[in-house]
């Protein structure tokens, strides 16, 4: 009997059973989240994710769009709710936004553009236009490709560890379209094309961008994809108040939501979980309240907790937190195709991005190589593939490049120091002038003293490079009389005017990415004057210097600072040898001479904080033919000083001289707020003439000074008010500079 009652038990349960799978009562819920766009407010969607994952919520298909396609295709790609927190934890969005390249991946030429102009626009057929965007988004891309690397193999989203699409609008016809299949990083690019902060996205041959234009909330395209139920996590703001609209951005954010939020009303009340994450108090950029607002969307998530666990308890199976992704330190490149080069060749674009066929290289040393390529600003696009090789192990690399149309550009910047006084700069550069890979510079400086630079650059990358230099300078200014006289004639200052026209004709080549060696030839033509001194009644001037010299130069400089003006990090060293061989009549007989001179420099990091660089410097001359108005001379403090004028706190310009010095700098830099800096510095030196013959060099400095600063490293370049003091002269002097040096 008790056999026959436990098989009857045993069969119930199993009818029970049976019946309970075909009920429909019981049916497997999938599930759908839709993630609206929002900028910086759509981290917010990062807090929502830790909770589904925290209550096991399975999510079976994910859609986005702008900064919730973003999000959502690193869910879909197999990332945890925690994990992209992490992610976005270690993200500087200042350089995200602004694409900011960093300074080692650029060309030496490239970086003495990006430090010395403000503004650069368009002028192509001296028709002056604004920039399509802030923006290229290259950045942006290279992370997402990078963050994505180990699902390069899946074209089709939907076969996805989380099936996913995302939104984006088609730039010529308006219309909302639906991303579903292709590169990942480039769809989620597209949908994240905020206008006038980044520029469209070309796929196929069609302009996208941000999906939030059209379709800020793919409800009814999630329906479609057959799920049961829909979580939905909206970020978008109500409409603002007039007086809450202070940027350009804002206001376009403002226009882009009359229709989408008239669309809302219907999908608020059709979306089953419908998760409002409070974002009052951000905006589209507030990517620096990031850990803020993803607390929110964690309690936004958490007032629907209930809603939540009921999902969870009609789901037969649960989310379950998968491997951690392996970033890949290296990868193998079987082959490279290059698309859509027409002016720059195949070799040249392998050549910056340092690259060959069956190569082995790290993925640091990949995405510097595509940052060397873009760092030239010849390119208005470049995207890649990095589809993986089914025949043997690695990638093949396809790269399409949108070469860019613009040849001319108009550049702007404003300066003053206490040595040129205020100037204005206005920049004209054009490119594919005479060859393909040509580039020409020329800057006219107006202000208080007129001056100008041009520079026409051949650019062949790692080989041999042709340049042609010429500048112009000329300031006044009260210098000490031995300087110029050699004899004391009971003046202690003399009133100066300097002009100097150097021309250069040089080649050039660049090692590794932060090494260059330049050789050249040179004509300068120097000419000292002063009013304060008449050498007869009937002259209105003395002329202490009025010659041309012919020299044969050689350069090699090595610089890895992170930033040139307020550098954290990196090495630098400038290395100079002039051999002056003729020089034309003057005053005194000229006799053949060299010039030789380095600084080498280093900076590191002492704290996040606080930042320590040294700089030594020092020069000598060789030959008989003494010339004053080319020897070593130190005071002030200036970043763009020609010939052998070298700063020194606690002086004045041009206080002391000599043919040979020896100098040393020490800063502390304490950064007290994001670009803003307190500098205390000291600096020391000797100077004189046969400095290196009398051993004088390796004496207890002759010369110190100190100082204390401010600066702020601003879109204009470095603003700077420093205090000094020398206690030889026991004397104190400011110095102030606005702008980029130029």
């Amino acid at each position: 009997m008790r056999v026959i009652l436990f098989f009857s038990i045993i069969f119930m349960s199993v009818f029970v059973h049976a019946q309970e799978q075909k009920s429909p009562s019981v049916k497997d819920v999938k599930v759908g989240l839709v993630l609206s766009g929002g900028g910086a407010k759509g981290l917010a969607h990062i807090g929502v994710l830790k909770v589904l994952d925290s209550l096991g919520v399975r999510v079976d298909y994910v859609a986005g769009t702008s900064m919730g396609a973003i999000i959502g295709s690193l869910y879909a790609s197999g990332y945890s709710g925690i994990e992209i927190d992490s992610i976005f934890k270690t993200i500087n969005f200042d350089n995200i936004i602004i694409d900011n390249i960093p300074r080692e991946a650029k060309t030496f030429y490239e970086r003495e553009n990006s430090e010395r102009y403000a503004l650069t626009l368009p002028f192509d057929g001296f028709k002056l236009r604004l920039p399509t965007a802030l923006s290229r988004g290259q950045n942006t891309f290279n992370l997402l490709s990078e963050l994505t690397l180990h699902v390069k193999d899946i074209s089709d989203f939907s076969k996805l560890p989380v099936p996913f699409f995302c939104m984006t609008t088609n730039i010529e016809t308006g219309k909302a379209v639906q991303l579903g299949h292709g590169n990942l990083a480039q769809a989620v690019m597209a949908s994240g094309a905020l206008p006038t902060l980044f520029q469209p996205v070309n796929i196929d041959g069609e302009l996208y961008i941000d999906g939030g234009v059209i379709n800020n909330y793919p409800l009814d395209e999630m329906k479609a994809k057959g799920v049961d139920l829909i979580i939905g996590v909206d970020v978008q703001d109500e409409l603002s108040k007039g007086k809450d609209l202070k940027s350009a951005t804002e206001i376009l954010y403002q226009i882009q939501n009359y229709k989408t939020l008239s669309d809302m009303v219907q999908k608020v009340k059709n979306t089953d979980v419908y998760i409002k994450p409070d974002i009052t108090n951000f905006n589209v950029v507030s990517f620096d309240e990031g850990e803020e607002i993803i607390h929110n969307g964690d309690l936004a998530a958490n007032k629907h907790i209930e809603e939540l666990k009921d999902i969870v308890k009609k789901q037969r199976t649960h989310f379950v937190k998968k491997p951690q992704i392996k970033h890949l330190d290296s990868i193998s490149i079987n082959s490279i195709q290059v698309n859509g080069n027409n002016n720059y060749s195949r070799a040249y674009v392998l050549g910056k991005l340092k690259l060959k066929s069956n190569s082995y290289v790290s993925y640091k040393d990949f995405s510097d190589g595509v940052n060397n390529l873009v760092a030239t600003n010849n390119f208005d696009n470049f995207t890649y593939d990095l589809k993986p090789d089914k025949r043997k192990q690695g990638y093949d690399l396809i790269t399409n490049v949108t070469e860019s149309d613009k040849k001319t550009a108009l550049k702007l910047a404003l300066h003053y120091d206490d040595l040129y006084k205020s100037a204005a700069l206005v920049n004209i550069t054009t490119k594919h002038l005479l060859t393909d890979s040509d580039v020409m510079s020329f800057d006219l400086i107006l202000g208080d003293n007129l001056r100008y630079n041009f520079e026409y650059y051949i650019d062949k990358g790692f080989y041999w490079s042709i340049g042609l230099r010429s500048r112009y300078n000329q300031f006044n200014k009260n210098v000490a009389a031995d300087i110029l006289l050699r004899e004391d004639l009971g003046v202690n200052k003399i009133d100066v005017e300097l002009k100097d026209l150097t021309n250069q004709f040089y080649i050039q080549t660049q090692f590794l990415s932060d090494m260059v060696l330049s050789l050249g030839a040179e004509h300068k033509y120097l000419k000292v004057s002063s009013e304060t001194i008449v050498e007869t009644p009937e002259s209105s001037e003395s002329t202490f210097e009025n010659r041309n010299y012919f020299s044969g130069f050689a350069k090699m400089n090595y610089d890895s600072y992170d930033n040139k003006y307020f550098p954290k990090s990196g090495f630098y060293f400038n290395g100079d040898f002039h051999l002056y061989f003729y020089g034309s009549d003057g005053d005194a007989d000229f006799g053949q001479f060299s010039i030789a001179k380095a600084d080498i420099g280093y900076a590191f990091k002492i704290s996040n904080k606080f930042s320590v660089s040294i700089l030594s410097e020092g020069g000598f001359s060789i030959g008989g033919y003494e010339s004053p108005f080319l020897n070593f001379a130190i005071g002030g403090y200036g970043g763009n000083l020609i010939n052998n004028i070298k700063s020194f706190y606690g002086y004045d310009w041009l206080s002391v001289s000599g043919d040979g010095f020896v100098k040393s700098t020490f800063k502390i830099d304490y950064e007290f707020s994001k670009n803003h800096h307190l500098i205390a510095a000291a600096n020391y030196a000797n100077i004189e003439d046969g400095l290196f013959d009398s051993g004088e060099w390796i004496t207890s400095p002759d010369y110190s000074g100190y100082a204390l600063g401010y600066g702020w490293d601003s879109f204009l370049g470095p603003v700077e008010a420093t205090y000094s003091f020398s206690p030889e002269t026991n004397s104190s002097i400011w110095f102030f500079n606005i702008g980029f040096w130029f």
